[in-house]
């Protein structure tokens, strides 16, 4: 991939973009916060509003927790940079990403992680189980992708969005780490943090030995149904089933209150 074209130019920044710019790096600054870091690899990518074919991406080398707004590196679906940042972009993110976003439109975030649980699930036959109540909410709304090496293979792309399918939200990679889409950076973390917790428990669980207590096909699906509704944590009168939680991460990356719980 050439990711830097010979004549560079810099798009102005509207301020939806720049909103998606500090959500952007919000969720790459809490995936360090939640240790689903890899030292410099895996990708968070936001499409830019307005453009079907550029994207969001980290610069290659940066670790998570130093990510900004401005320092994000903007490219096009064939890996040009179209902004006049010095960085380069990491070649397999390109691969994944781009093929996520060119086919699916509805993907305004996707979230990809190699974290020891997510890649444990992943190396197992069985993968994900519904076997707790994380777990639930992707009750049948997993994908997966077959381990095919480092995805540096362009030609790879069209059997990961054939894997993926129109709808899914969730891939877990087989032997590599999990993906999430989301209509929003947000929806795409939220996802995340779940799935990530999920296969921790699930590893946990496992670990015990012991029988684990089965769960019917109508309450795993009632669940899920549960959580994609969002009815449960939706503030009144809004649309963003997401809002509340998100702003409550976001809160995380603030300094704690300066006033005593005794206040």
């Amino acid at each position: 991939m050439s990711s830097v074209p010979a004549t560079r130019r810099s798009p102005a920044v509207s301020d939806a973009e720049r909103r998606v710019r500090e959500d952007l790096a919000a969720a790459y600054r809490l995936v360090a916060l939640y240790g689903m870091d890899d030292s410099i690899y895996t990708h968070i990518s936001a499409r830019v509003p307005g453009q079907h074919d550029q994207f969001l991406i980290n610069p290659f080398g940066r670790l998570f927790r130093d990510i900004t707004a401005s320092s994000l590196v903007r490219i096009d679906l064939d890996g040009r940079i179209l902004d006049d940042s010095p960085c380069d972009v990491n070649p397999a993110g390109f691969t994944i990403h781009s093929a996520v976003h060119a086919a699916r439109p509805d993907a305004a975030c996707v979230l990809h992680t190699h974290t020891v649980a997510g890649v444990a699930v992943s190396a197992l036959a069985g993968g994900l189980q519904p076997c707790n109540q994380w777990a639930l909410q992707f009750h049948q709304r997993v994908a997966y992708h077959d381990y095919e090496g480092l995805a540096l293979d362009h030609a790879e792309r069209e059997r990961l969005v054939a894997d993926l399918g129109p709808n899914r939200q969730v891939m877990i990679l087989r032997n590599h780490g999990l993906l999430t889409l989301g209509r929003s950076v947000a929806e795409a973390f939220i996802l995340m943090h779940n799935l990530e917790r999920a296969c921790r428990v699930q590893l946990a669980i496992q670990a015990t030995g012991l029988a684990v207590k089965e769960l019917s096909p109508e309450v795993c699906e009632k669940t899920a149904r549960q959580y994609e509704s969002g009815d449960s944590k939706r503030e009144a009168g809004s649309d963003d089933a997401n809002a509340r939680e998100w702003r409550g991460f976001l809160r995380r990356l603030e300094p704690a209150a300066p006033t005593s719980f005794r206040d």
